[in-house]
Order: structure tokens, then sequence, then C-alpha cells
């Protein structure tokens, strides 16, 4: 007996995530079906797509990310929908996130010197001073959102790491806003930089902001297209023709990328590199508060911080998927995928597997060994992995032992992020003594 269309489509619809992981679904599907058809249905103003297949076991997940040569990252890109036309297509395929190896490679070999051991050394006196600046800004007041607190840290350093100057950080938010949370209406019009705090180079971008909603077609202008997105692109520019010495946008410049591989490895540090931890600082500590064992356990031995903000990724991965395109007929779990079919992981489902992690439900910041994939694997092995380790330990051993008796505010419940795509909160209300 096949699974049921309409229960495995909704993993695919945004609307509920609105509500929470499916995780009881995935835990029903990894045992029927773990590589599974799921259908695409109109959402909102989305036209119908394909369909896909789930890859729902640890082990799958781990065996399609690890095998580019099977499941390309480049074919189709790696968002479930579809790029909007060719032209989209042809541009997204230009960005590291959205190629194989060894084309890959070079692009991640541009960047990598950000991210090296001791450029890491340098970051961290500065993130852990950010952090501790941040806590203390809140503490007198005795509530806030968690939300925006734990969001300015991933904005603050990656603005540090590409060049980008302190008054422009707030573009950096609406820039993610649009892309990623385009599901949720509360986001995909995202403007909340105030132009009068803008340097000249802001206030141009802002200028340049399209106001598109809609193609000649009348279909919805891709979010993630360069249509959609020129004054982002137009804003790297401008500060590419005078970047601060050894920042990101200057080591870009000097790299020998084409125009479109520059505008897209700024879009990936923007854009994804600061909605992962946007999302899993504030999962992260909302999982913490409805675990008090736990939370009690990490404010009597913050040793355990490591450990904690592995644990805390497992338990709540800020990415619930991504997709590959299947490079030639393959078999998986049982299942003939063709040539060109589509291939969802879901790392959320993943991450609660439970022949890998034992009690996979069960919040545990004591964990060892944990093999999440939150991070991914294989040769897309998120490059900026320790360094958003090294944002989630400093924000969250600083809260912790700095707000006492830390607690969720009552009767203000989380609101969540209506995406298929990220695991996120849009307020959280916290408080403590």
């Amino acid at each position: 007996m096949g699974v049921d269309q309409a229960r495995a489509n909704r993993i695919f619809l945004p609307g509920t995530y609105a509500e929470g992981v499916p995780y009881d679904l995935f835990r029903e599907l990894r045992a029927e079906a773990p590589v599974c058809r799921v259908e695409e249905p109109v959402v909102g103003d989305w036209a119908a797509g394909p369909g896909y297949w789930a890859v729902l076991r640890h082990a799958d997940v781990k065996h399609v990310l690890s095998s580019p040569e099977l499941f390309s990252s480049h074919l189709g890109a790696t968002q479930i929908r579809d790029p909007a036309s060719p032209a989209d297509l042809d541009f997204a395929r230009t960005m590291m996130l959205n190629r194989d190896p060894p084309d890959h490679l070079r692009l991640r070999r541009a960047v990598a010197a950000a991210f090296t051991p001791r450029a890491l050394r340098e970051l961290t006196t500065a993130i852990e001073a950010r952090a501790a600046e941040l806590v203390a800004a809140v503490r007198p007041s005795g509530e806030a959102d968690f939300v925006p607190l734990a969001a300015d840290l991933p904005v603050w350093t990656l603005a540090r790491i590409l060049g980008v100057p302190d008054q422009d950080r707030q573009l950096l938010v609406d820039w993610s806003n649009r892309v990623i949370g385009y599901q949720d209406p509360d986001h995909a019009r995202s403007s909340t930089a105030d132009p009068s705090r803008l340097t000249a180079l802001g206030r141009a971008a802002l200028a340049r902001r399209p106001d598109l909603r809609t193609a000649p077609d009348g279909r919805p202008v891709d979010p993630r297209s360069r249509a959609a997105l020129a004054d982002m692109f137009g804003y790297a520019h401008a500060l590419a023709e005078q970047p601060p010495p050894g920042s990101m946008v200057a080591r870009m410049r000097d790299a020998g990328l084409t125009v479109a591989e520059f505008e897209t490895m700024f879009f990936l540090f923007a854009v994804a590199g600061n909605e992962t931890l946007r999302n899993g600082l504030p999962g992260g500590l909302y999982s913490l508060l409805t675990h008090a064992d736990q939370y009690r356990l990490l404010r009597r031995r913050p040793g355990l911080i490591a450990p904690a903000v592995d644990e805390l990724l497992r338990f709540w991965p800020p990415v619930v998927e991504f997709r590959r395109t299947a490079a030639r007929d393959v078999e998986l779990g049982g299942q003939l995928i063709r040539g060109g079919d589509k291939v969802v992981v879901y790392h959320a489902s993943a991450n609660r597997d439970e022949s890998v992690f034992p009690h996979p439900d069960r919040l545990d910041i004591t964990r060892a060994p944990n093999d999440h994939v939150s991070f991914g694997f294989g040769p897309h092995f998120c490059v900026g992995a320790q360094l958003a380790r090294i944002q989630m330990s400093a924000l969250l051993r600083r809260v912790i032992a700095e707000l006492p008796d830390l607690e969720l505010t009552s009767g203000v419940p989380p609101r969540r992020l209506v995406s298929n795509f990220q695991n996120g909160l849009k307020e959280l209300g916290i408080r403590w003594r």
C-alpha cells in the first residue's frame, strides 16, 4: 500500500510549518516510505510544480549530499521551486551553493580565507564583545523579544566580514527577509532600513529597490532573481569600487569571479550567511526554555556549551530541506528516480532518525556523538559552520549567565515563520528576574 498522497504533500506546504516542523509525520514517513513522492500544489500566487522525491532517512540524506555525480546542485539549483525562467536558472547556477565539483571548489577557495582558524580567532573576541553589548542593553528592562536581539549578532558579524558599513546593516536584514521569507506575508516585502541612517551607498541602493511583484506574464516575480534583487547587487558593485582592505568584498573583487559569480557570492553571504543564525539562535533558546532540565544543566555547567550548541542545532535545524536534481536514473530507498527528477533532502527529518539518534525527540545537551546534518554534508558542508557555532556559543552563554531565572513570556506564544525552507521564529518573548 502506498503512502497517502495528501498526507505526504503536507511536508511541502508552507502553512504546515507555521504550526511547527511535522516531526511526527516525518517519523511515520521514515518508517513507511523513506523516499516518497511529494506533489507541489498551488500555493497562493505560485503555480503548481512537477513534484519531487523526498528523502527522509539520515543515511540516504548523507548519500545524496555526498554524491554530486548522482544528485546535482547545478542542474536545477537547490530550491524546491524551479527558477521562473531559463535566464533565472542560468543566473542561479553561478552561485557557489548551486555548483558541483570541481567548479564549486574553485568558488569556495575564493572565500575560504575568511574562515581560517586564525581569522576565526580574531573574530571571536569581537563577537563575544558584541554579544556582551547586546545582553547588557536589554538586561535592565527585564523582558525582550529575543528574535531581533539574536538577529543582530549574525548581521553585525557578516557586515564586518563583508565590509558593509555599520549604518547599512539593516539592508542585510531586509534582503534576507525578502529572499528567505518570501512565503510569509510579514517578510515578503520587508523594508525596515531607515534612509536617514544609511550611507550614500545605502540610500542609492534603496532608491534602486524594485517594486515588482508580478512579471509581465502574470506570474509572481522570483524573489531570488536578478531583477528582484537589483538593489542588493547594485550595492555590492558600488561597495566593491572601494572596499575595506581585507574584507570579503575585496577578496571577491580580486578573485577573478565573473560579474554573475560576484553577485551571487554577495547574495550567498549577505542572505544565507546570516539566516542560519537568525533561525538557530531563537530556536535554540526556545528549545532550552521548553526543556527546563536542560536549561538548568547548562546554567550549572556552562562548559557544556559546545555540545549544547550542536544538540540545539540538531533539535532545531535552521534549514528544513535542500534540493538536488538526479543527474541520471538511480535507485534510492527502493525507488527508481529518473534523471532530471527533483530530489529533496530533509535535514529536519534526518536529525530525528531513530536509527542514528537514541531518543531523537529528547533534547540532550550532553549527546555524543551528534552526527546532525544541520550544516549539510559532503562537498557543500557549510563553509561558515564554525563561525556559526562561535556566534551561538557567545550569545547563548551570555544570555544564560546574565539574565537570571529566564523564561518565556507567559501569554505571548512564539510566532513562527511561514516557510517550508527555513525553520524560523518571528517573535519570541522572554523575561527574567
